[in-house]
């Protein structure tokens, strides 16, 4: 562990309020945030501008929680994490429609709709290159208009961020509750 959770003892009102970007009051505590978030509130302003940034593309995307929720565990399947990013991911995905195949196959790398594949192979291009090819790009563009596109491209590197943070810091997966 490289950064380790920030002690109880040093939480304060500007981690209260970094938190408040995302958390309801009564999550706003060492026990309940989770290891991720008490690592990243060792830099209050950066974890509010962040969680102000992912708050957007969960809750206020012009992209289809399905879609977003298909890039994410992509993203998370790429990537080694130390925490349970990946189960979340699938129950979250659960919940935007996903079904137990679809997230079988998002690890494969596969699926059976066009824009799917267009999706997977955009996280895939961008983490490998940081573009899509014209290809991809074409086929995206036949199917989502611009916001979704740009909500897509940021959607893949906000997630490809946190995975960076997250084992770059060495944050510990969470206690089974």
């Amino acid at each position: 562990m490289r950064v380790p959770p920030l002690p109880a003892d040093q939480w304060d009102d500007a981690v209260d309020h970094a938190l408040s970007a995302m958390l309801p009051a009564e999550r706003r505590n060492p026990s309940s945030a989770g290891n991720l978030l008490a690592t990243l509130v060792r830099h209050p302003k950066l974890t509010r501008a962040f969680l102000r940034f992912n708050n957007h593309l969960l809750f206020a995307s012009t992209l289809p929680p399905r879609l977003r929720e298909l890039a994410v565990l992509r993203v998370a399947h790429g990537a080694p994490l130390r925490v349970r990013v990946g189960v979340t991911t699938s129950l979250m995905g659960r919940e935007a429609g996903l079904t137990d195949e679809d997230i079988v196959c998002v690890q494969r790398g596969e699926a059976s709709d066009e824009l799917d594949r267009a999706v997977l192979r955009a996280v895939d291009e961008l983490k490998d290159k940081s573009v899509t090819s014209d290809a991809t790009w074409a086929t995206l563009s036949d199917h989502l208009d611009e916001r979704q596109r740009m909500d897509l491209v940021f959607t893949i590197g906000c997630y490809g961020s946190l995975a960076m943070a997250i084992n770059t810091f060495g944050v510990e997966p969470d206690q089974e509750r």
